[in-house]
């Protein structure tokens, strides 16, 4: 997938849809499905779980749901617009909606009170997917991440 058209096709529109568009996060966006996906997979190559271009595991997915969207009915209007209503299937609609899939990443990063990198800092966006999004459990690096980054930019 061409990440210039992800970026103006789908990840910004999303971002203004439901709120939480900033440079910065469009970029930690993109960078996340780089990273994760190649934006190529849909499904954790392996037995893994993750699913959709920002290889989200459904079990966060769930918990984005339990734990933060039941408190905040304006951002859940959002997200629920986005869904395709002939596939929902909860955290299975990312695997085909990039829509939906966007907007659980992006989230999924807003949940964190740690304040986004700047726009521009591919660094500090890989320190951040690394220690927010994959985790020190993660098999990613950040050294991954930047070279993925510069790969695909």
């Amino acid at each position: 997938m061409n990440p210039d058209h992800l970026l103006k096709y789908v990840i910004t529109p999303v971002l203004n849809h439901i709120g939480l568009y900033s440079e910065a996060a469009a970029e930690l966006v993109l960078g996340t499905g780089i990273q994760e996906s190649h934006l190529q997979y849909l499904k954790q190559i392996g037995a893994g779980p993750a699913i959709g271009i920002y290889q989200m595991e459904p079990a966060t997915h769930n918990d984005i749901w339990k734990n933060y969207l039941a408190y905040k009915p304006v951002l859940i209007k959002s997200v629920r617009s986005l869904e395709l209503p002939q596939f929902a299937h909860g955290a299975c609609e990312m695997i085909g909606n990039l829509y939906y899939a966007t907007a659980m990443c992006r989230i999924h990063y807003r949940r964190v009170s740690a304040p986004l990198p700047a726009a521009g800092d591919i660094v500090g966006q890989a320190h951040y997917w690394k220690t927010w999004y994959n985790t020190t459990q993660g098999k990613g690096t950040t050294t991954e991440y930047i070279h993925n980054w510069g790969r695909y930019r």
